[in-house]
């Protein structure tokens, strides 16, 4: 099976799917993952740029990734690109990958590029281009995104899919490990403790040791 995991920025991909992308490649499907953004001077240095791309490697090869992607858009300013452009960047991502199951960050987090790289990639999976291969459409969480969004102002978190990932969460965490630019100290949303304890909760909700949750978006059964 084709899976594609989209991450606005290096990391997300991990902290929001890291453990489910570990356990689908041990399971033998292929997984790619497309990182959409990249820095640009002076609010990011290129030396940054390198460190977090080299980081984005060594996680994602930790995880299984058949192939990984960098789209190299303008972080923080994807709300400036035309969106006809920006759909049609997706739909070209859509139409090399062939993916049966899609992950994409969550409509409701608080980062702007999450909702821009959601609504655009939903544009580019509409039935038209996606039908012959997509079975599923699934929104992850990201730690200091998806929980920090205003209560009751926008779409909370809800899921309705959990993944176990016991056997996989050191795996997750050794690849967040590599991301030491991203990392925080605890108590710190980005931290070990937290992406672990994460993971637990989440688990405990449906008698799992751990586990990572998902909103379904779409999910298509054909006949044969």
């Amino acid at each position: 099976m084709k899976i594609l995991v989209v991450a606005p920025h290096p990391d997300d991909e991990t902290l929001g799917a890291g453990g489910t992308i570990a356990r689908l490649s041990n399971e033998g499907n292929e997984v790619a993952v497309a990182i959409v953004t990249k820095g640009w001077e002076p609010l990011f240095p290129n030396s940054q740029v390198v460190q977090v791309r080299s980081e984005a490697q060594d996680a994602n090869k930790i995880l299984g990734v058949k192939s990984l992607n960098f789209l190299d858009l303008p972080v923080t300013k994807l709300d400036e690109i035309p969106r006809n452009e920006l759909n049609r960047t997706f739909e070209e991502l859509i139409k090399n990958e062939l993916p049966e199951i899609v992950f994409l960050p969550f409509w409701g987090d608080l980062h702007k590029d999450h909702k821009v790289v959601f609504e655009s990639c939903l544009a580019a999976l509409r039935p038209a281009i996606s039908s012959r291969f997509l079975k599923r459409i699934l929104c992850y969480e990201t730690v200091s995104e998806t929980h920090q969004s205003t209560p009751n102002a926008k779409s909370s978190f809800e899921p309705q899919v959990w993944i176990e990932i016991e056997k996989y969460l050191p795996i997750k965490l050794e690849a967040m490990r590599k991301y030491k630019s991203q990392l925080q100290d605890s108590p710190g949303a980005r931290s070990i403790e937290a992406v672990s304890s994460l993971a637990k909760w989440r688990g405990s909700m449906v008698g799992m040791a751990a586990s990572e949750s998902f909103v379904i978006v779409r999910e298509c059964l054909r006949a044969n």
